[in-house]
């Protein structure tokens, strides 16, 4: 099997489901033994920031830019980073605002990623129905490999 470095997106959202996809999406990075090593994105998609009325005087500020940021930034990053510097794997932050499947399809294919991994967050038929789900949304419309990481 031709073995090539690969370019692999990961989806994080601070939740222990998407912590479980980071260290898979690092397992597979670590796994490659070509020359070059395989490159891991780590994706936080957050909702796009409120929109300011004719009332507000002042927007209020997107989370990135909020006293509070470095703190939740290093927590909900914190198992990617952790392993991929543990397995010497080059990784790259991303943080974009809007949703989450269109984001990160976006990106995917702007960026020629290889494999997709997402964590799966098990919802209801009924509640999958009228919401959607994201990891579902990634699988269908993908142009890439989809590795949806289960509980």
């Amino acid at each position: 099997m031709l073995s090539l470095r690969k370019k692999i997106l990961v989806a994080i959202d601070g939740s222990p489901m998407s912590d479980k996809a980071a260290e898979e999406a690092v397992r597979l990075a670590a796994g490659n033994t070509a020359q070059f090593k395989s490159k891991v994105y780590a994706m936080l998609v957050l909702p796009n920031a409120p929109r300011s009325t004719f009332t507000d005087f002042v927007p209020p500020k997107p989370v990135t830019e909020t006293e509070a940021w470095g703190e939740l930034r290093d927590k909900i990053f914190f198992v990617i980073e952790k392993n991929a510097a543990e397995s010497a794997i080059p990784l790259e932050i991303k943080v974009a605002y809007g949703d989450p499947a269109d984001e990160l399809l976006g990106f995917a294919e702007k960026e020629e990623i290889d494999v997709i991994v997402i964590g799966s967050t098990g919802k209801g038929f009924l509640k999958r129905k009228v919401l959607g789900s994201v990891s579902d949304r990634i699988v269908r419309n993908a142009k890439c490999s989809v590795y949806v990481i289960r509980g």
